[in-house]
Parts: C-alpha cells; structure tokens; sequence
C-alpha cells in the first residue's frame, strides 16, 4: 500500500487510497512558515493491526524534515507515536 500525499493551500493530506477510496488518512494544515499541524489520523478497521496509522506519521515526520518544518500534533494518536518514538522527537514543536 502507497502512501499518497496532496495539498490544497495550507490544508494537506497523506493517505492510503483503495478503489478510489481513501482508506486511511493524516490530515494537516501549515501554520506560518515553518510549522505543520496534525489535526487528524484514521485507519479503516479493515486495516486495523498493521501498522498503518504508523506509517503516516512516519511519512508526515519525512516530510516536515525534507521541508524544514516542525510539527504540532493536535491529533492524540499522532502526538503518542511522536512524543514515544525518540528518533521523532527533532520534529516536535
């Protein structure tokens, strides 16, 4: 399963999309010049126990490091996996 991303303005999204259908999401929104807020996070139960949700923050710590940006994870699931995982913690705001 690929993880996708898309953005509109200072809204954006990394998702997983299946038959036209996004099945997973991480939702966003830029703040200022150097910040992104994780305002969301779900997975499809279907795709529950494999790691999914994981892999999208994963993918929104790659991005905010290649673009010099610093997170705010509103999303409680987001800020459990970034705030737990050590190698996350550069990004944190």
């Amino acid at each position: 399963m690929e993880i996708q991303q898309e953005e509109h303005g200072r809204k954006g999204a990394f998702f997983i999309e299946e038959d036209g259908e996004w099945v997973a999401e991480m939702t966003y929104v830029r703040r200022g010049e150097d910040t992104i807020v994780i305002d969301h996070t779900e997975v499809d139960p279907k795709l529950g126990g494999q790691g999914i949700g994981r892999r999208l923050v994963e993918a929104g710590v790659k991005f905010a490091r290649e673009n010099g940006f610093k997170i705010k994870p509103l999303c409680p699931y987001a800020r459990k996996v970034i705030e737990s995982t050590p190698e996350f913690q550069d990004v944190l705001s």
